[in-house]
């Protein structure tokens, strides 16, 4: 078990006030009896997602949820927003601890020989994270575990996934996540490393244009957005918070970056228990395969 840096009573025990989801930087972790077979965001269907493609190539513990907060969270410009690249495709990211990256679960998958998604993981190490939002990166950060559920591997609802670093950004502050069920209506911004081929610009950090939430489902909701390949796996903000809401999945999409179009997106809001599984495998009180992480009937 590791100590969280909290504030502190004069008695020196540590301080957490009630409700308060954005006081604690996590520098370390705790894990405090979560129930690891709890499904993660639902895999419930969004109509009419046949015609959608990935843009890249609940309840558990409240005190959890508290100690899992960073003080702040990030504008686009911040390190805490990264590249991630796979063997086979490259996407976007988020950290959310010092050696846990959150991003989507289509983007660590195998591809067949049509460009399908298959529901099998890439080995860990043929994948890194890549640090720095300007042309070129400032740090590479290899991959060695990912935790993933057996559904959303083609995108929608349980498109997401852990990466377990190999080592500890302890210089780049994590993302805050919003652990509250998104509402239509909603402001929110996708950010990403997508390029589009009429892009001016070559791929670095974007902040796209986003809109309310329309449509909330179980495990994911939409929204009118800008999306590019690359974006898939990048955190979607809650732009009156910068907190994250949700992770990029699916995109109706064509070669110009301005152009908004139906966009589909994971939810955050369920997954303490896919996280918790993700710090017990980094800190090697357990082998990936001693909890798969299920997805609910």
């Amino acid at each position: 078990m590791r100590a969280v840096s909290l504030p502190r009573e004069p008695s020196g025990r540590p301080r957490v006030p009630p409700g308060d989801r954005r006081g604690v930087r996590m520098h370390e972790r705790i894990i405090m009896g979560v129930a690891l077979g709890l499904a993660v965001a639902g895999c419930g269907s969004v109509g009419g997602a046949a015609r959608l493609k990935p843009a890249a190539a609940s309840g558990v513990q409240e005190d959890l949820r508290v100690l899992w907060t960073p003080s702040r969270g990030l504008a686009s410009g911040d390190d805490g927003i990264v590249r991630v690249v796979g063997p086979q495709t490259a996407c976007s990211g988020a950290l959310v601890a010092d050696d846990l990256v959150l991003t989507a679960h289509h983007c660590v998958v195998r591809r067949g020989p049509q460009g399908e998604y298959l529901p099998i993981l890439v080995a860990p190490s043929s994948a890194e994270i890549q640090l720095g939002g300007d042309y070129l990166p400032w740090g590479h950060v290899k991959v060695r575990a990912i935790v993933a559920p057996s559904c959303g591997y083609a995108g929608g609802a349980g498109d997401v996934a852990v990466l377990v670093l190999d080592s500890k950004l302890d210089a780049v502050e994590p993302l805050a996540l919003r652990w509250e069920s998104p509402l239509a209506g909603q402001d929110i911004a996708p950010i990403g490393f997508g390029r589009c081929a009429l892009s001016p610009q070559g791929i670095r950090r974007r902040e796209r244009q986003g809109g309310p939430i329309g449509r909330v489902s179980t495990g994911a909701f939409e929204a009118e957005a800008s999306l590019c390949p690359g974006d898939s796996g990048g955190p979607v903000i809650d732009r009156a918070t910068r907190e994250v809401v949700g992770i990029v999945s699916l995109s109706a999409m064509d070669y110009d970056e301005d152009t908004r179009g139906r966009s589909v997106f994971a939810r955050v809001d369920g997954l303490a228990s896919l996280l918790a599984q993700a710090l017990l495998v980094a800190d090697g009180s357990i082998a990936l395969d001693e909890a798969p992480v299920s997805c609910p009937k």
